[in-house]
C-alpha cells in the first residue's frame, strides 16, 4: 500500500485527525463531511474524507495492521477490501471533485503548488483504493507515480515543503522493494527506487514535516519493521502513543516489535497493560475485543514455541470470531493449527486450518493453511521470535 500525507492547517481538520489518528473514523467522517460543506470549493476536505473512509475500511477489514511477517510481500499481496456501496460512492466522488477542483486550478496556473500538493494526494489515495479495493495493482502503481511526480514538482518550487516529501520517500521504498519484474513496467522507468533513500526521506519529514509528521512516523516504523530494525521503531510508536493514546494499533504494534527483538518480557508485558487499560475503560479502548488481545498474546506465545499457553489464548480468540476482523480471526486459526500440529494433535490442527480457509478463502491465512491440511505443519529451526 503507498500511503499519501494529509496537511493539517485549520481547526477542523486538527480535530478531524485527532479522531482519525486515534482509529475513531466515524467521528473523523463526520468532522470533514462539515468541513466539504462549510468550504464546498476546497480540495482538501475532500481529500480529508475520502482518506477517512478508506481508513474506516481498512480497520473494519484488518488491513491497517502489521502482521507478523508470514514472508509475503505486503506491498503485492493483500486481500481485497469489500466496502459499503454507499461508502464507495462517496470516496469516489470526494476523489473526483478534488481531482476536478485542482485541475482547474492547475489549467490556468499549472505552477500552483497548493492544487499541485492536493491533486497529488488526492491521485494517491485513488491508488490506495485501486489496490486495495480494486484490486488493480498496476493501475495503483500508476496513480502512486503519477502522485510522486506531482509532489515532486511542488518540492522543486518550494525545496521547504516538507510534507511534499512524503510521497517521494514512500514511492522509493516501495518501489525498491518490488520484484524486479513490477520494475520493469513502463510508468515507473526512471524511477528505479531507493529503500535507504526512502528511509532517509521519511526521516526528514517525521523529524521536520508539519501535517505529515505522524504520518511519516507510522511509515518510519513500518518500513524498520520489514527491514528487522525493531529497535528504531520503538522510539517512534512511543512518541506517537503520546500523541494518540486511544490508539490501540499502535500498542499492538509494540508487542510485535518486542517480540522482534526477542523481549518476549517486554512483548508480554505490553500485552498486559493494554488488558489493564481496557478493563479500567480508558479512552478508545472500550471497543477493543479481549480475543484481538488473546490473539496477539497466541501469536506471540506461538514464536517462542510455548505451544500449550499459545492454544489457550488462541482457542479464546476462536471462540468468538464474529467480533474479530477477518485478518486477526483467520491468522488465528492458522496458528492455532500449526501450535497443535507441534503438539502432534492432527485432527484439531486440521479443524483450524479448515475454519481459516472457510472463514476468508482468498486471505494470505488461508492461502498458508490450505497445504498443512494435508501435510502437517513442521516448523524449521531457524523460525523464531523474529519470523
Amino acid at each position: 500500500m503507498v500511503s499519501t500525507g494529509l496537511a493539517v492547517c485549520d481547526d477542523l481538520s486538527v480535530k478531524g485527525f485527532d479522531h482519525f489518528y486515534n482509529l475513531e473514523f466515524d467521528q473523523a467522517v463526520e468532522i470533514f463531511q462539515a468541513s466539504v460543506k462549510a468550504a464546498p470549493n476546497d480540495p482538501e476536505p475532500y481529500n480529508h474524507l475520502a482518506q477517512a473512509i478508506l481508513y474506516r475500511e481498512m480497520l473494519r477489514s484488518g488491513a491497517l495492521e502489521s502482521e507478523l511477517v508470514t514472508g509475503n510481500n505486503p506491498f503485492i499481496h493483500r486481500d481485497r477490501l469489500k466496502p459499503r456501496v454507499e461508502d464507495q460512492r462517496v470516496f469516489e466522488e470526494s476523489i473526483a471533485k478534488s481531482i476536478g477542483l485542482t485541475q482547474a486550478v492547475l489549467d490556468k496556473n499549472p505552477k500552483d503548488i497548493r492544487a499541485l500538493y492536493a491533486q497529488g494526494v488526492a491521485i494517491g489515495l485513488r491508488g490506495n483504493f485501486l489496490f486495495l479495493v480494486k484490486k488493480a495493482w498496476t493501475d495503483a502503481l500508476r496513480d502512486s507515480t503519477a502522485s510522486r511526480k506531482l509532489h515532486q514538482r511542488v518540492t522543486q518550487q518550494k525545496p521547504d515543503f516538507i510534507d511534499a516529501r512524503l510521497v517521494q520517500g514512500v514511492h522509493d521504498y516501495v518501489v525498491g522493494s518490488l520484484p524486479w519484474t513490477y520494475k520493469m513496467l513502463g510508468f515507473i522507468i526512471g524511477f528505479r527506487g531507493d529503500k535507504e533513500g526512502g528511509i532517509r526521506t521519511l526521516r526528514e519529514v517525521a523529524e521536520k514535516g508539519n501535517g505529515n509528521k505522524s504520518d511519516a512516523k507510522v511509515l518510519l516504523a513500518v518500513a524498520y519493521r520489514r527491514e528487522r530494525r525493531a529497535a528504531e521503531a520503538i522510539p517512534l510508536l512511543k512518541d506517537l502513543l503520546q500523541l494518540y493514546p486511544r490508539n490501540y494499533l499502535l500498542r499492538l504494534e509494540m508487542v510485535q516489535m518486542y517480540g522482534d527483538l526477542g523481549d518476549k518480557a517486554s512483548a508480554l508485558q505490553s500485552l498486559l497493560d493494554l488488558e489493564k487499560l481496557k478493563a479500567t475503560g480508558s479512552p478508545g479502548l472500550a471497543a477493543l475485543p479481549e480475543e484481538k488481545i488473546n490473539a496477539a498474546r497466541g501469536t506471540l506465545l506461538f514464536w517462542y514455541r510455548d505451544y500449550d499457553e499459545a492454544i489457550a489464548e488462541l482457542l479464546k480468540a476462536t471462540a468468538h470470531v464474529k467480533g474479530l476482523d477477518l485478518n486477526t480471526a483467520t491468522n488465528a486459526y492458522l496458528r492455532l493449527g500449526q501450535c497443535f500440529d507441534m503438539k502432534k494433535n492432527r485432527p484439531r490442527a486440521v479443524e483450524a486450518y479448515r475454519a481459516a480457509v472457510a472463514l476468508a478463502p482468498d486471505s494470505d491465512a488461508a492461502r498458508l493453511a490450505k497445504p498443512y491440511i494435508s501435510s502437517p505443519y513442521k516448523r524449521e529451526r531457524h523460525e523464531d521470535a523474529r519470523q
